[in-house]
């Protein structure tokens, strides 16, 4: 069978780290997702893709060109981005512009021994560029980058010089062309020493330290250098600004007082200082010149450390740039500022505010311009984005928009909602969250984040949406020995109805459902409703709970969404009321699975004893436990009830597989009728056959088996695949000749990549009783590594297909990488 697959939705957080962030002059938004470079499109609020090649976390990013020296390449059908990660790894990776080609074209590994922190670029011309990179191994090494031009098709990178700044690390840099002399290049950097140390070089290197510039008290978090511009009829000066962890924001200037053959000794201007006044400081030489550096203005406003701050991109007309008197910063106080000077004092002050984040996002980790200076984008403690756009006409009014989101920690378990009209993930970043096709967007149909159920205290470890009818229902297991049910607020189910519209899965919503939303206490667990009838009583509850608001937050406010909902309104009013907590486990749960009918849950725990790895089942509805299955030794890692909910298949790290029997009456036992020690290694995953009995199993040792229930008793092995080349982490089986009993199954390993295999038995399935034959099993297609993820491959899950349904076939697969993913699979 050929098949041919294509990425339809990436969902990912972004990783928690100050420079990860880069938005170029392509429009494109590049950021570390784990060990991968992600990018996404602010226009459409999706990611467009994600870019194998570190093996660790990525910790910053780079755009070449950057919107502020654009101007230099104008026109340029290829842009460059630079990546760096943790384990001290540099790549350049090429993109084309019209395309939308990636590829990575340059890696350099051996000359940092630990972790890239922090990046600065610097195009010199169409051929040449420069680019500079701190590291916790405290070198700052300065590179030359030769890129392709007409004789030369491949890029070429080299180190000009390796500055030691000693055992207190740089982690913020900033490189540009010095003012007034050509060929010079100044580089700014600042780190733990409190101090920023100023050197001077030129496009070959030969940097030489100039002067330090004292006045922070805290860390040193960013620095960004202007374009040169003409300040009272001076001659041009360059701006630097910085912020630190003291709070404050400094905007240094540096302006070229006179040709060093004319006089010997620095001319001062012989005023009186006023509020208008500069502090000089330092003097500095560079060539012919000399350089006075001042303090133009202490920016205070902020009220935790500020990890961000960059100049607004130049306006550019024809070759030149004007650069705008405008600054953003974002602090861990959840707030962005712009600051511009006052027209008639030049004094610097605060004119646009945008943050105040609820209770859920712990502050800003770095803001970010738009190439034309119209929107500013945050990455915050959450993984999140916060976009806001400029849409004022005659004054600024800055209004959110929509960004891709996704978790920030592995996401450990997936599932479809009973009908595919939107996925369930949850993660190690204690979330879990709802992500569906929004199909109001023109013919476009592109996928959001449209709820976060559960905000919970500890990491989430599986999931298992409740089948059958009623409203919808899901399971979570964290690292915890309870099992929480939830069940959809009235609010939610408005929602998906906006975000589907007339889509032929759909039931209409339960009227009936008179919980609106659900609220949460700040240190506690459970999400207690909020009722229909009780959503006017908000304001006398707070009255009445005055004496409690140091442990309360503010009160949820449940909202029927008529488009996507940003990460201000998920973050805390799209929750779910909790409906009933399951009691049992001895240790933290580890797996869970609902039955096709929606009468049984079954759920593990990570156990090192037999009596410990107990299985239990619970009754859907009273919840109340109805069996407890023996079997393994160890942890079960993961649970699934066959098509016709006659057999619960289990798989452990004891390398065993059980099968168990399960009885359709209310009186009926559930029974162990076969255990098999079926591989070498630890069995990580396990998938049935749609179409019958037949079942794989997947494992450490790096091979896929496919077993069939034989009569009612026994186990026969059909067909094991040929040996993958990395462990097998994950399986899911999707049916698609039911008169052939051929299927589809899709293998998810290690290393993040995935294959599909058309597996076709040589028997109908006309009855469970018949003779099995043995499996043949081919292989239809390996993704692209490009469309995969870069880490573990935790979960598969097929979208099972309803009656009428237009939609392709679409597979979802989330993995260690922080990331969900849903694919397209057609035939061709």
């Amino acid at each position: 069978m050929a098949l041919a697959v294509e990425r339809e939705f990436i969902g990912a957080g972004c990783n928690r780290i100050v420079h990860n962030v880069s938005w170029g002059r392509s429009g494109l938004v590049a950021f570390g997702a784990q060990n991968a470079v992600a990018i996404f499109c602010p226009q459409s609020a999706q990611i467009l893709t994600t870019l194998p090649g570190h093996k660790a976390v990525v910790n910053c990013t780079q755009w070449l060109p950057s919107s502020k020296d654009a101007f230099k390449v104008q026109h340029a059908e290829v842009h460059y981005l630079l990546s760096g990660s943790s384990d001290g790894v540099l790549i350049v990776w090429e993109m084309d512009l019209k395309k939308r080609e990636w590829r990575s074209i340059l890696q350099v590994s051996d000359v940092h021994k630990k972790g890239v922190t922090c990046l600065s670029g610097l195009i010199i011309s169409h051929t040449m560029a420069m680019f500079a990179s701190a590291s916790s191994d405290g070198l700052v090494v300065i590179w030359e980058l030769v890129l392709p031009y007409a004789t030369l098709r491949d890029c070429k990178i080299s180190c000009l010089e390796s500055l030691s700044v000693g055992s207190k690390p740089m982690v913020a840099l900033s490189l540009a062309d010095l003012p007034g002399e050509s060929g010079h290049v100044i580089l700014a950097m600042g780190g733990l020493d409190q101090k920023i140390h100023i050197y001077l070089g030129d496009r070959k290197g030969n940097f030489i330290r100039a002067c330090e510039l004292k006045g922070h008290t805290d860390w040193i978090r960013s620095l960004d250098f202007s374009l040169p511009v003409c300040l009272d009829s001076e001659n041009e000066s360059l701006l630097l600004a910085s912020s630190s962890q003291d709070r404050s924001i400094r905007i240094w200037k540096m302006v070229m007082r006179l040709s060093s053959s004319n006089s010997q000794v620095p001319y001062k201007k012989d005023v009186g200082i006023d509020l208008t006044s500069y502090i000089e400081g330092p003097l500095f030489l560079a060539g012919s010149a000399s350089y006075q550096v001042s303090l133009e203005s202490l920016l205070v406003g902020h009220e935790d450390w500020v990890y961000s701050v960059e100049w607004q991109p130049p306006f550019i007309n024809g070759s030149k740039a004007h650069q705008p008197m405008g600054i953003l910063s974002a602090s861990m106080d959840k707030t962005m500022m712009i600051w511009r000077p006052e027209k008639n004092t030049g004094i610097w002050v605060n004119v646009v505010t945008v943050g105040e984040l609820s209770h859920s996002a712990l502050g800003f980790y770095g803001g970010h311009w738009a190439p034309d200076g119209e929107s500013i984008l945050a990455h915050g403690y959450g993984g999140s984005f916060h976009l806001w756009r400029n849409t004022g006409m005659d004054c600024e009014n800055w209004q959110p928009q929509k960004v891709p989101s996704g978790h920030f920690a592995s996401v450990s378990d997936i599932a479809w909602a009973r009908n595919g009209e939107y996925l369930l993930s949850v993660s190690h970043d204690q979330t879990t969250r709802v992500f569906a096709p929004w199909h109001s967007e023109g013919d476009r149909t592109p996928w959001h984040e449209i709820a976060r159920p559960q905000v919970h205290g500890h990491d989430i470890n599986c999931v298992a949406i409740i089948q059958g009818t009623g409203n919808h229902r899901f399971v979570s297991g964290a690292d915890e020995k309870v099992a929480r049910v939830f069940e959809a607020s009235l609010s939610f189910l408005k929602t998906l109805k906006h975000a589907v519209q007339k889509s032929i899965c759909f039931e209409d919503i339960n009227e009936d459902v008179q919980i609106l939303g659900a609220d949460m206490s700040a240190l506690g667990l459970s999400q207690k409703p909020i009722y229909v009838h009780a959503n006017t009583d908000t304001p006398s509850r707070l009255q009445s709970d005055a004496s409690d608001s140091l442990e309360t937050v503010p009160d949820a406010v449940p909202t029927v969404f008529t488009e996507p909902p940003v990460e201000e309104q998920l973050s805390w009013h799209t929750l779910w009321p909790e409906s009933h907590k399951l009691y049992g486990h001895g240790n933290e749960l580890f797996s869970l699975c609902c039955d096709h009918e929606g009468k049984l849950v079954a759920s593990s725990c990570k156990a090192q004893s037999a009596t410990v790895a107990e299985i239990w089942l619970w009754q859907v509805g009273s919840w109340k436990p109805v069996d407890r299955l023996q079997s393994h030794n160890l942890t079960v890692t993961q649970l699934e009830f066959s098509h016709d909910d006659a057999f619960l298949l289990s798989v452990s790290r004891d390398r065993h597989f059980s099968i168990f029997s399960i009885g359709k009456s209310r009186e009926a036992s559930h029974h162990l009728i076969a255990k098999q020690e079926a591989h070498k290694r630890i069995i990580w995953a396990c998938a049935w056959n749609p179409f019958g009995h037949e079942f794989a199993t997947g494992s450490r040792d790096k091979t896929v088996k496919i077993w069939a229930v034989d009569g009612s008793s026994s186990v026969k092995q059909l067909s094991i695949l040929p040996q993958f080349h990395d462990s097998v982490t994950a399986l899911a089986w999707v049916g698609h000749e039911r008169s052939i009993n051929s299927g589809i199954l899709a293998v998810g390993m290690d290393d993040g990549l995935i294959e599909l295999w058309s597996v076709c038995a040589g028997r109908t399935a006309t009855g469970h009783d018949s003779e099995p034959s043995a499996f043949s099993a081919v292989l239809s297609i390996r993704f692209d590594p490009v469309l995969c993820h870069v880490s573990t491959v935790l979960r598969l899950a097929w979208r099972e297909r309803c009656a009428g349904d237009s939609r392709a076939t679409e597979l979802a697969s989330c993995g260690a990488d922080q990331s969900v993913r849903v694919f397209k699979v057609c035939d061709f």
